[in-house]
């Protein structure tokens, strides 16, 4: 997506919304079955992650109208019979539910309150569920979500007061968004994210509630900060083990039958000849980029920096993330620290 105007970063930080409130919905009606009220459901942001996401939402046999400033990428929609938007705007005009998929704050803030955003209409929307999936700050979450609680619905519908958003990033990578495999992070108010455990299932194999709003923003950014520290220990322990003469293929089978055994080595291997089907495997292409990653980086140090918390491995991941950025890497996935950092070799 575009970077978000000037204008719309200044209001970002200028507005000062009230503390998000539990919102009140009423016990879903019986006669209206959830499925009716998740049927159409727009969808914004079909980059790596966003396009299968939607295309299971599809599978499911729900209604997905689609938007992405990229025109490649709605075209593959709607060469499969399924309506594509110019505009987030539009979207939400045939939309009871809107999924946003998008890769930062700033493009967030423009989808939402941008010309021709998902708010145009001012305080009269048709979606009543809102659903970000994007790896934000949890701020914006909440500032987000506060503001969506002061609209009111165009249609009243029984079984709920005001339009409702939920905080929901995702942990999987592409390969699960994919297979329909991943985990979702959710915050907000609870009855809402029970109504929307049947999209959440749709795209995925698990949901964890996380509390109030903002809370599944702040899980993924411990989540990927965590994900960040394990695939540098892990690619510094075999760039080591290589340099003292012991394979990466015998140190994975010490790790994954002993006490170093995590994600980054029995999953997601960084040596290239180590394991089929990853990133690795292919040039480090696919997966989740280093870019990505040094952004959630910078949005975890600076959520540490907030709350007056010390936080030295997440400095240190940062600058290397961004260095590797520098040095052209930025769109490699993150596991070619491995090699474009530590100067490790593949396996023969």
């Amino acid at each position: 997506m575009a970077r978000a105007p000037k204008f719309l970063l200044k209001l970002k930080s200028n507005l000062s919304f009230p503390r998000f409130q539990p919102l009140s919905i009423r016990g879903f009606s019986s006669s209206a079955p959830i499925q009716s009220q998740l049927e159409h459901v727009g969808f914004i942001g079909l980059g790596n992650m966003g396009f299968h996401m939607a295309n299971n939402l599809i599978d499911a046999g729900y209604k997905v109208v689609a938007h992405d400033i990229n025109l490649n990428a709605m075209k593959k929609f709607s060469d499969r019979g399924v309506l594509t938007k110019q505009t987030p705007s539009e979207v939400a005009e045939s939309s009871d539910v809107i999924i946003t998929m998008l890769p930062s704050s700033s493009h967030v803030l423009h989808v939402y309150t941008g010309s021709n955003g998902l708010l145009q209409g001012g305080n009269h929307l048709r979606p009543w569920l809102f659903v970000d999936s994007s790896t934000v700050d949890p701020q914006t979450s909440r500032r987000l979500s506060a503001r969506i609680s002061e609209c009111v619905l165009k249609e009243k519908k029984g079984y709920v007061d005001t339009p409702v958003m939920l905080d929901a990033p995702v942990s999987g990578g592409v390969l699960g968004a994919e297979a329909g495999t991943l985990t979702f992070m959710v915050g907000g108010l609870e009855e809402a994210y029970i109504a929307a455990k049947p999209l959440f299932l749709s795209m995925g194999k698990s949901t964890i509630y996380c509390g109030g709003t903002g809370n599944g923003s702040a899980a993924k950014i411990c989540n990927n900060l965590a994900m960040a520290v394990s695939m540098l220990g892990v690619s510094e322990a075999f760039a080591l083990g290589q340099s003292l003469g012991i394979t990466a293929s015998t140190l994975t089978k010490i790790f994954n039958c002993s006490s170093a055994r995590c994600w980054s080595s029995d999953s997601y291997n960084p040596v290239p000849g180590v394991m089929e089907g990853v990133p690795s495997s292919r040039n480090y292409g696919g997966g989740f980029s280093s870019k990505l990653m040094a952004k959630d980086l910078q949005l975890a140090a600076a959520s540490a920096q907030e709350v007056g918390l010390k936080c030295p491995f997440t400095s240190q991941a940062q600058e290397i993330y961004t260095e590797l950025c520098k040095a052209g890497h930025e769109f490699r996935d993150f596991s070619c620290v491995f090699r474009h950092y530590y100067s490790g070799k593949d396996e023969i």
